[in-house]
């Protein structure tokens, strides 16, 4: 179900903004995730920065599809667009 919402969205994505899929899923990713760089004593994996992004991206995603008439692949589909975009209509 999840690979079937994710290309539904792909496929919306490619409809309404004819760019590079990836190229819209790194910049929805680079533009979300944590910009603040701090000074720690910790060792944080790059990873975690991207794992952060994705969640936040998903978690917008299903919040604006409940309740709500548009699917969740709609929904998915918008917030990456916005999120590469830098749009301020996005979580």
């Amino acid at each position: 179900m999840a690979v079937r919402i994710v290309k539904h969205a792909m496929e919306i994505i490619y409809l309404l903004t004819d760019q590079n899929l990836i190229q819209v899923i790194v910049g929805a990713i680079v533009n979300s995730s944590a910009g603040v760089v701090r000074c720690q004593a910790i060792d944080i994996l790059p990873n975690r920065c991207v794992n952060q992004a994705i969640y936040i991206i998903t978690t917008s995603a299903h919040e604006s599809a409940f309740k709500n008439i548009k699917t969740m692949a709609k929904c998915l589909a918008d917030e990456l667009i916005n999120a590469a975009k830098g749009s301020s209509n996005r979580y």
